[in-house]
């Protein structure tokens, strides 16, 4: 597995879009908003989380491992 360290900031920064991402899908399947309302913020909410994802992601991905991986390799 490769471990690869994280900031605060980069820990809060995915937390977030997790919440963004949950609340859409959450939106999108309640029945407690009209359905037009319901239907806007589900979406609006479930492509922020998507769109802020895939950066996320690609920096992550893109870190250089940690020290003690290099050691082990």
């Amino acid at each position: 597995m490769r471990e690869r360290s994280l900031t605060i900031p980069e820990i809060l920064l995915i937390a977030g879009t997790r919440v963004a991402l949950g609340a859409g899908v959450g939106l999108l399947l309640a029945g407690k908003l009209k359905d037009g309302e319901r239907r806007g913020a589900g979406i609006a909410l479930l492509a922020v989380g998507v769109m802020t994802t895939i950066p996320i992601a690609i920096n992550i991905i893109g870190k250089k491992e940690t020290g003690m991986e290099k050691l082990a390799a």
